[in-house]
């Protein structure tokens, strides 16, 4: 079972726009509403793919009650904590090609019970000898930094593998706390550690010093340019080229739920950096923050490198 606590979920509307003009009246030429929030992602791509899975996230006012119809009208499982504010709603603006221009709200105001509350919900629906806490996302206003090092610590107790994956101030304590695993993207790990990282050798040194700081794996989703894996004893490069991207929203969730997916069923560490990059990419040739089924991920091949060439210049 792959249980996510998203503490900062949200409606997501995407809008698709041929030309987008700041400043000017754009005529939309289509849109659609999905569940969103990182975890929520997980959660979705995973039962997409027929994995088990929990999404555990407050739920208040107007949008609390949307989010609950949509995954139940999604077939998610999900375990909802009643909060006092109402959930947000984030716009994603689409342009042909791929590009993203995106506007998210803040949140509701979660307060020291709400906190308690979802790592209460989320901790006794863990089951099975691999089976994953995931924290993902943003946190909302009232929320403590170390959130998910708390999860992390919690987790670990409850006999649980813990993932992390979030940015900014609340990555540097979750990552003290020693998670199995966390998925930055490029710039969040050099916000992580201080400095850029032009060259994937310099994703590779910078991922090893957090495994021998205490991380179990680092999986880096590089945009274009793939993603690495690196865990104690390897250091694995995957890439698979979409050819007709549609949209970026989501694509880093459900890479991240491809890898925990191959986690969970005991798979190598090829494998496992293979099969995100597989449903990341199959995630950008869908519209909005649709994630892909089976017949998505069937033409898609995963190019697998076990010694990259760590001069590559990243894009």
């Amino acid at each position: 079972m792959i249980v996510t606590l998203t503490p900062n979920p949200s409606i997501d509307r995407s809008i698709s726009v041929p030309d987008l003009q700041r400043g000017e009246v754009n005529r939309a030429t289509d849109s659609r509403i999905d569940p969103g929030g990182k975890g929520i992602n997980v959660s979705r791509a995973l039962r997409a793919q027929g994995s088990p899975t929990v999404a555990v996230l407050p739920s208040g006012g107007p949008e609390g009650h949307l989010m609950e119809e949509l995954l139940t009208a999604a077939d998610v499982p999900h375990a909802p904590v009643p909060v006092a504010g109402t959930l947000r709603m984030n716009v994603a603006l689409l342009e042909p090609g791929g590009t993203t221009t995106k506007v998210n709200e803040p949140g509701p105001v979660l307060g020291p019970d709400d906190v308690e509350a979802l790592l209460a919900t989320a901790l006794p629906l863990i089951e099975g000898p691999r089976g994953w806490l995931v924290g993902c996302g943003s946190l909302p206003p009232g929320a403590p930094e170390d959130f998910f090092a708390q999860l992390v610590r919690r987790g670990h107790e409850a006999g649980a593998l813990v993932a992390v994956d979030t940015s900014g101030a609340p990555l540097h304590p979750a990552v003290a706390a020693g998670p199995d695993l966390i998925k930055p993207n490029l710039e969040e790990l050099e916000e992580l550690v201080g400095h850029a990282l032009p060259t994937l050798g310099d994703v590779r040194d910078a991922a090893r010093g957090l495994v021998d700081g205490g991380v179990g794996t680092v999986v880096v989703s590089l945009g274009g340019d793939g993603a690495l894996l690196v865990d104690a004893t390897t250091v694995v490069h995957a890439a698979a080229p979409v050819l007709a991207p549609l949209s970026t929203v989501g694509a880093g969730d459900c890479l991240l739920a491809g890898c925990l997916d191959a986690l969970s069923r005991g798979l190598s560490a090829a494998d496992v950096v293979g099969a995100g990059v597989r449903w990341g990419s199959a995630a950008v040739a869908l519209p909005g923050s649709a994630v892909p089924t089976p017949a998505d991920l069937a033409g898609v091949q995963a190019v697998l490198t076990p010694d990259p060439d760590l001069t590559r210049t990243l894009s």
